[in-house]
């Protein structure tokens, strides 16, 4: 029988295209379904190793993606709403949960499902109309996509007709299976092409289809699935080596778990195959009955996680420390990254409600920062010896500059966020943060005017009285206070938010600027101090009160108003 190795190349890769477009649009329109709620999850049910471990295999189960499940908790590691140790067992949770993906593909395999693709296309046409129902539809979609991929490799490894071709069966009958060299060829070969295509999906695809057409022995598609479970977290490794040192950490104790693990089960292979071959009902040796070697794979790769992460479960603290010793934190480049972003990495955007999460939190460390560098000009206002004033000016100086890096960084990454398919409540998020960051730089270009009214003072040889210096202190006590209000603003959510101690410290803060700006005229008037002090005084504390209306207008933005 002839075949066009054209046409059934181009179905194979076709279809595997196809399989991995289905699962990420399963897993996005998933994340964006469960939305904050596995936010949540994560932060929540994780008080202990156990807890974590169950939930990392359930949130991954839910969103079919160990890649989105990982990232979400690198993330919340960054922010500190995890330690690493927590963020180990969730990882190891997250390994069970990614193996509920191969019983799907083998039961795409061993049933026929493709009855299901079409009507799940209509259903999914209907709901992706209505705004409220897309990501439903999306799910849908990305279901039928899934299926159609599966019902197509199965039935061209039919076609294709594999078992009777000699030359093919012969080359896979070369390698001898009780040899762990070729075991180890084979997992080497699996970690590799896992790498290259970065998908233990598509991987797991081709080895099922190989198996189920005869030609690749059972105990060699093992050794490939082993490899898949390295291939993924090589990968993971590779991302993180541009992010900060706890993604780094938790990338490199997922790939010392699965290390591990392939290390021990390398050692009990043939017994450790062999009784998963038993449970399946499954003859490695004759290879009857035939249908059941798709279950053996998915039976394999549930049984090898599930028992390794039985196995380290209680070692979660040990694999913590060597990855602090192995990954150790550069203090050299600290003084280099003075303005770098602490909680924006690039990796998170391929998931963006927890982006949104990271530049929330971003957004908040950057109002901590102005609210320090308002601190830094009270220190400027009673500093006597010019040296340190100086110096002290030139860090104001500097922090302004800082604060314009922020908000450019910070703006650059919500735009790219925003391009990517994110919720109506992230896109609304979104919004509101581009107004507070505009705002935040806008009271650092403040700070900034009031330390050069007080440089002014200082080059001018003369000096506030006692008076004015009360009068300052009684303004700037104020906008401190409307600062730390604003932080505390920041913290809450959206609904728990409120503009009353806002409002009633902008009007304190409006009506003292108002009373001291009267009393100046009369001051310079009776010849208290020279005209020239007197408009230094009263460009600060204009200065003051802009600073306060802009801090009305970060508040604002959190309640949703943007104009």
């Amino acid at each position: 029988m002839e075949h066009n190795y054209f046409m059934i190349a181009a179905k194979v890769l076709g279809s595997l295209g196809l399989l991995m477009f289905g699962m990420k649009l399963m897993s996005d329109s998933l994340q964006k379904l469960a939305g904050p709620q596995l936010r949540h999850v994560l932060a929540s049910m994780t008080t202990n190793r156990f807890t974590g471990m169950i939930t990392g295999a359930l949130v991954t189960a839910t969103v079919q993606s160990s890649t989105a499940t990982t990232v979400m908790t690198v993330s919340f590691v960054s922010a500190g709403l995890l330690t690493l140790a927590q963020a180990i067992s969730v990882i190891m949770g997250a390994n069970i949960g990614t193996t509920f993906t191969a019983w799907i593909m083998a039961m795409g395999f061993n049933f026929n499902l493709s009855m299901l693709v079409w009507p799940s296309f209509v259903v999914g046409c209907l709901l992706i109309s209505h705004k409220r129902y897309r990501y439903g539809g999306d799910l849908l979609y990305g279901v039928a996509f899934l299926l159609l991929a599966l019902f197509t490799l199965s039935s061209t490894g039919r076609e294709l007709d594999l078992a009777h071709n000699q030359s093919v069966v012969a080359f896979f009958s070369s390698f001898d299976t009780s040899s762990r060299l070729t075991i180890l060829a084979f997992l080497a070969l699996g970690t590799i092409v896992t790498m290259m295509v970065q998908s233990s999906a598509a991987v797991m695809a081709i080895t099922i289809l190989l198996c189920s057409t005869g030609v690749l022995p059972i105990y060699l598609g093992l050794a490939l699935v082993l490899g898949e479970n390295i291939g993924t977290t090589a990968a993971a490794n590779i991302v993180a080596l541009s992010s900060g040192i706890q993604a780094r950490r938790a990338a490199a104790a997922h790939f010392i778990f699965n290390i591990v693990g392939v290390t021990w089960v390398l050692c009990v292979f043939y017994p450790f195959v062999n009784m998963v071959c038993w449970l399946v009902g499954y003859d490695p040796a004759t290879g009857t009955p035939p249908e059941r070697i798709s279950l053996v794979l998915a039976m394999f790769h549930t049984a090898f996680n599930v028992t390794n992460t039985m196995l380290l479960i209680g070692f979660v603290r040990y694999i913590e420390k060597l990855c602090c010793w192995l990954i150790t934190d550069d203090k050299q480049k600290a003084k280099d990254e003075e303005f770098k972003l602490e909680y924006l990495e690039a990796n998170l955007m391929n998931t963006p409600e927890i982006a949104v999460l990271q530049a929330q939190k971003e957004t908040l460390r950057f109002a901590e920062r102005t609210q320090s560098m308002f601190g830094m000009v009270k220190q400027l206002l009673t500093e006597q010896d010019r040296k340190k004033f100086d110096a002290l000016y030139a860090n104001i100086g500097k922090e302004e500059d800082n604060t314009d890096h922020t908000e450019y960084g910070i703006a650059r990454y919500l735009t790219q966020v925003s391009e990517a398919h994110v919720s109506d409540e992230a896109k609304s998020i979104i919004r509101q943060m581009m107004r507070e960051i505009s705002e935040l730089e806008s009271i650092g270009d403040a700070c900034y005017n009031l330390a050069r009214a007080l440089h002014r003072r200082q080059d001018s040889k003369e000096d506030f009285t006692a008076k004015q210096y009360e009068n300052i202190h009684e303004m700037m006590a104020l906008v401190d206070e409307a600062l730390a209000n604003m932080k505390l603003v920041l913290e809450k959510p959206r609904e728990e938010v409120t503009t009353k101690a806002t409002s009633r410290l902008e009007k304190e803060i409006n009506a003292l600027r108002n009373k001291l700006k009267g009393q100046n005229i009369v001051d310079v008037d009776n010849q208290v101090y020279s005209y020239s002090l007197g408009s230094i005084y009263v460009d600060f504390l204009n200065e003051c009160e802009q600073l306060g209306d802009y801090v009305v207008n970060v508040v604002e933005a959190k309640m949703g108003k943007y104009n």
